[in-house]
């Protein structure tokens, strides 16, 4: 067969390791062609391809971002896209496609599906929102960079007697806040699944200063909302599948708590960092198993099916199920987290 590949939405740490084990096992024990679509979906609708060898993806382990790059293109908001994306593929004579990305991504992967694409899904999404898998590929790598930066943070906080606020990733689910949160030893972790009070926030920080603690750290999802919506942060800028570009509820927070409480406060927005570099042990170990279980489904022509972790087993379920509803946290979960507020 001749399988196309490509990767779309934001880029995370991992997603070479899923090409590079497409390649090794669909090149070199199926004895497949492989061919990698740049940019995403615009590389489809454009037809800008290349051939992935066995000496194309040396060395891609350890390296973070994608060698295919990435987009936002939504060919269903594009002129003719869709139509233009099957005729990249019967030129090209693509016999599947094996599509790597999060709910945009994999959501054109099922309508391709359903309009006679052949398909097999790979979830990518830093944020570890999707409902179909435990986890996601890159995840834990980007907590262990919040989490870092938030014991470094700890330090310089100390220093100057300061709150500092450290906003993360994380559009509609809190999951790398609260993780990260947890692990740095977070005085207060606010999410989009709890919104939260400000007036409340400040009384647990005065509290907390006033038993004898000289310095607080409040880790915020960029997502994260205050109940009465008075501190909503994002501009008018729209991407192609309806999101609305985020950011700035850290710096809110920060002149918010030093205006209400009369503490020194500073923000560092680590946004893009989390995304960047080589992806830890576990994410290239996932990633791996995604990638081998992909070109798998792919050689069985088991088809319209995404991969997933279940527990520790790497498992194919419908694409559908996959990407049907969004993985929010775990009440209990940030109850846990909870405990240690204030």
């Amino acid at each position: 067969m001749r399988i196309g590949m490509l990767t779309g939405g934001g880029d995370c740490p991992g997603l070479n390791a899923v090409i590079r084990a497409v390649v090794r096992k669909g090149v070199g024990q199926h004895g497949h062609t492989i061919v990698g679509y740049r940019h995403g979906w615009r590389g489809v609708i454009e037809g800008e391809f290349m051939e992935l060898s066995l000496d194309a993806v040396r060395g891609l382990l350890p390296r973070g971002g994608t060698i295919l790059g990435t987009s936002r293109t939504n060919p269903y908001k594009t002129d003719d896209g869709p139509r233009r994306v099957l005729a990249t593929l019967a030129r090209d004579r693509v016999d599947a496609l094996i599509v790597i990305g999060g709910e945009d991504t994999l959501g054109v992967a099922l309508k391709l599906d359903g309009d006679g694409v052949r398909v097999v899904g790979v979830p990518k999404t830093i944020d570890n929102d999707l409902s179909g898998t435990d986890f996601t590929f890159g995840f834990h790598t980007a907590v262990q960079i919040a989490t870092d930066a938030i014991d470094r943070l700890h330090t310089t906080a100390e220093s100057h007697d300061r709150v500092m606020v450290v906003e993360v990733m994380g559009r509609h689910a809190g999951w790398i806040a609260t993780y990260s949160g947890m692990a740095g030893g977070a005085d207060i972790i606010l999410i989009p699944e709890e919104p939260f009070d400000i007036e409340e926030i400040c009384d647990r920080l005065t509290h907390r200063h006033q038993r004898g603690a000289k310095f607080s750290i409040v880790v915020t999802a960029e997502g994260a909302m205050p109940k009465e919506a008075t501190m909503e942060v994002q501009t008018s800028e729209i991407d192609d599948f309806g999101h609305v570009r985020l950011g700035g509820i850290g710096q809110r927070l920060a002149d918010e708590i030093e205006r209400r409480t009369g503490y020194e406060a500073r923000m560092t927005s680590l946004g893009h960092v989390l995304r960047g570099g080589t992806p830890n042990a576990y994410d290239r170990v996932i990633a791996t198993r995604f990638g081998i279980e992909a070109i798998d489904a792919a050689h069985a022509g088991d088809f319209g099916k995404m991969v997933a972790l279940r527990g520790t087993d790497v498992v194919r379920i419908p694409i559908e199920e996959g990407v049907s509803q969004l993985k929010t946290v775990d009440g209990r979960l940030f109850e846990t987290a909870a405990v240690f507020f204030g």
